[in-house]
């Protein structure tokens, strides 16, 4: 998830089933307002037509950046043939009409927004085409087949012709066709083409609302005093300094901690400063990332659970002509989503009502009912825009939201709760810190024979609802992605599992088990590529010989960033390829080192094959945001914990990218008509092992740790 992985389908299916969801076979028609109050005219669950000849696409995924409230609608119009200066967007209510067509639940995730309703929301767009141009032919007593649908409008041969907006409410009533006809790829003039992003208007003038936007009569802020160390409970509060701060009107113990409520988020923030709360910390009182190192690599050291072995890779390592063997090492990562978590809840005696930007709208809403003592039916939630999200809101523990409503349980008011930067970044619910030890044996060719790699992280599916599903044998696949699924050829593999519980919640965090499956793999076949005395992309060449859609994207980016010319003195380039979502990214960086030991990234060439894919510009700017948001985690990021507590607070201790340390990016699109994939995640795992590449071409010194600080490299280089 940002996210769940395009994997074990079936079984996520009987998960999302836990959540209250369910596969939609057939696709029914939300609870609408009043007749009286509708200027619009629901021709299915998707497609809104109005008397003013606008469309209304009604799209039932997040928008958080990646630019699903432009990519679904051209789907859609892709068949339907309005006028794309007439269509607009809707989020989509919680309901099983707009359930994941393959999760069971209302979701965003996983990269999986494209490839998930490629086909039904054509569908959609074909059949209300379908419905408008028999409306059209009733009123003209004509045969459909003299009538086209062309620009939000049906013409007839003759040439006179009708608006959508005026056949819109006679096509509502006739039966929606079963089987509608696709147009041809051959004859697509929507999909594939770089449309203007619908929702880039209000986002610009600021129309567009996000959670913290929301704003109600009588509404008040909370603020909550979470513990210091995971797991810690309250053992006493004195809140008389934090009521006598003007504009507190409440303070009360939450589940989660102490929520100060106040009329503003200044004088919520100042009460909470003001309380005095005694802790009962724990067991992990004492947790530090040092302990947890030692406890990952003496782990390292020993047999995991097996989640692939083909061959013998002992037996093959033993006989290698030459053996190699690191260890690599990655830290808990933030997701410093730019809008920092937020909730508001309007809770009354029959009904809860919620505005927040979510990536889990079935979970969430049946969180919120239950802790509000509802039915889920009962709860209405507006999915407002993320500012950011790489799978913080799809959160299966459904924290921030269920916090929320016991808030607005505590206020007998609105309530908006807003966590801080500090709030945020402190929060929990990282992406794991990972150990892995990794062997190989070489030929007298210096070919591989043997893979050995044994893994050791948190499971992010153990103990959630979705485990019984994808927790096979043991095995989290998104422990284990992108590593038991090596693509080059190695006869002899194993890759082993440890999955260790230390008490720090995790979750799914951009292009997940392969946001360090990909640095390591990729960084150590740079090394096998050193070792064998071969160019590191001629070396992953014949090892990728049978994997075309690697070999495509790898050999894009080598041509397009000049593999093998001359770089300008002080640098070198690196490259990398990997296979995440269904899709195919292959990235060449170019970096210098500074004699600070400060890593400068100048350049980065980008190859990218999805499949089939829908907007290029959104294509572009997902591989420039995967490289950015891989970049951020790669040269600084890193959550680590001493004394029990979290040591990172806000962008000073915890940085993200900064302008100049942006690199010229270069995005080019592998044409392919295989099944769409998923873009928003890819462009993430390829960076920092290119990276990584990069700096060992130029130094001769190999990073294995993440992230690559000054620090790290100028010890390295000792």
């Amino acid at each position: 998830m940002n996210g769940i992985k395009n994997i074990s389908r079936r079984d996520f299916l009987k998960a999302g089933a836990l959540l209250g969801g369910g596969l939609v076979l057939g696709v029914s028609l939300p609870s609408a307002a009043p007749a009286a109050k509708q200027t619009r005219t629901a021709l299915n669950a998707f497609v809104r037509i109005g008397t003013d000849d606008t469309v209304t696409i009604v799209v039932n995924h997040s928008e958080m950046g990646q630019g699903v409230y432009t990519s679904l609608p051209m789907l859609v119009n892709e068949e339907l043939e309005a006028d794309w200066a007439k269509v607009r967007f809707e989020a989509a209510p919680v309901d099983a009409a707009y359930n994941h067509t393959a999760y069971g639940m209302q979701m965003t995730g996983g990269s999986s927004s494209v490839w998930s309703e490629y086909d039904r929301l054509r569908q959609m767009g074909a059949a209300a085409r379908e419905m408008l141009v028999g409306a059209a032919a009733k009123q003209w007593k004509a045969s459909p087949s003299t009538c086209r649908a062309e620009k939000g409008k049906v013409i007839h041969t003759s040439g006179k012709s009708l608006t959508y907006g005026k056949l819109a409410k006679k096509a509502a009533s006739l039966p929606v066709p079963k089987d509608v006809k696709l147009k041809d790829p051959s004859q697509y003039t929507v999909i594939g083409k770089s449309l203007p992003r619908l929702d880039t208007p209000e986002k610009v003038n600021g129309a567009a609302k996000f959670g913290l936007d929301a704003s109600l009569p009588g509404m008040l802020t909370a603020v909550i005093a979470r513990p210091p160390v995971f797991g810690a409970k309250v053992k006493s509060v004195k809140d008389g300094k934090a009521k006598a701060v003007p504009g507190v009107k409440i303070v009360a113990q939450v589940p989660s901690g102490v929520a100060v409520i106040a009329k503003d988020f200044w004088s919520a923030q100042k009460g909470r400063d003001a309380l005095e709360i005694s802790w009962d910390e724990g067991p992990l009182a004492s947790l530090s990332t040092a302990g947890l190192h030692g406890q990952y690599a003496d782990l390292a050291k020993t047999p995991g659970l097996t989640a692939r072995k083909e061959g013998d890779a002992d037996s093959a390592l033993a006989k290698a002509v030459k053996q190699l063997s690191a260890e690599y090492e990655v830290p808990y990562l933030a997701h410093a989503t730019m809008e920092p978590l937020n909730c508001t809840v309007w809770l009354k005696k029959d009904s809860c009502e919620i505005w927040t930007g979510t990536q889990f709208q079935t979970s969430d809403r049946n969180a919120a009912a239950a802790a509000a003592g509802l039915k889920p039916e009962q709860v209405k939630i507006n999915t407002m825009f993320l500012g950011g999200g790489f799978g913080r809101r799809a959160n299966p523990a459904n924290d921030f939201v269920k916090e929320a409503v016991h808030a607005a349980k505590a206020a007998k008011a609105p309530v908006k709760v807003i966590w801080t930067r500090e709030d945020d970044t402190r929060g929990g619910y990282y992406r794991p810190m990972w150990y892995d030890r990794i062997s190989a044996g070489l030929d007298e060719k210096g070919s591989p024979t043997a893979w050995k790699h044994t893994i050791v992280g948190q499971s992010i599916i153990g103990g959630t609802p979705f485990e019984s599903a994808m927790v096979k044998n043991g095995i989290d696949e998104t422990s284990t992605e992108g590593a038991a699924d090596l693509p080059y050829a190695v006869p002899n593999v194993q890759v082993d599992l440890h999955s260790p519980k230390t008490g720090v919640p995790v979750l799914w965090w951009r292009s997940v088990g392969h946001s360090h499956t990909g640095f390591v793999v990729e960084s150590f076949i740079d090394e096998l590529a050193h070792a064998a005395g071969r160019d590191p992309y001629a070396y992953r060449k014949d090892l990728l010989a049978g994997r075309p859609r690697h070999l495509g994207v790898l050999d894009r980016a080598a041509e397009k960033a000049g593999w093998g010319t001359a770089v300008p003195s002080g640098r070198a380039r690196g490259i990398a390829v990997h296979e995440s979502f269904g899709s195919f990214i292959s990235q060449v960086a170019e970096v210098s080192v500074g004699a600070d030991g400060r890593i400068s990234v100048h350049k980065v060439v980008c190859a990218v094959d999805c499949g089939k894919y829908v907007n290029p510009d959104t294509i572009r700017a997902q591989m420039e945001s995967g490289i950015v948001f891989g970049l951020s985690a790669a040269l600084h990021g890193a959550i680590t914990f001493k004394d029990g507590r979290v040591e990172q607070s806000n962008f000073h201790d915890y940085p993200i990218l900064r302008l100049e340390e942006m690199p010229e990016v270069e995005v080019h699109l592998v044409e392919s008509r295989e099944k769409p994939g998923g873009i928003g995640e890819p462009g993430v795992p390829p960076i920092a092992p290119a990276v990584a590449n990069a700096v060992f071409a130029l130094t001769g010194k190999r990073l294995r740790s993440l992230p690559m600080t000054p620090e790290t490299v100028l010890a390295a280089m000792k």
